[in-house]
């Protein structure tokens, strides 16, 4: 079981969010404990760190993965049309 880490600008990003969307997306993130590449999950391409996402209805959850440690480190929340710039 892998533990889940919020980098500040993710916790911020999250409180911002609707409270339907940010339902949604905690129970996707908590099922990352487990699971920390589920079905749909994408690793991103052009980044030096490892970087995955999750989709969540229109919102995308990028997160890095470290097997060695079992964490998992959150760095973005955001709108689908947002999350990339």
């Amino acid at each position: 079981m892998y533990q889940i880490n919020f980098k500040r600008k993710a916790g911020k990003e999250l409180l911002k969010l609707p409270s339907q969307a940010v339902q949604e997306i905690s129970s996707s993130i908590d099922a990352l404990a487990e699971n920390p590449r589920p079905d749909g999950s994408k690793k991103l391409k052009g980044s030096n760190e490892s970087l995955w996402r999750i989709r969540v209805g229109d919102y995308r959850v990028i997160y890095a993965i470290e097997d060695k440690i079992k964490i998992i480190s959150v760095r973005r929340i955001a709108h689908r049309k947002d999350i990339y710039r």
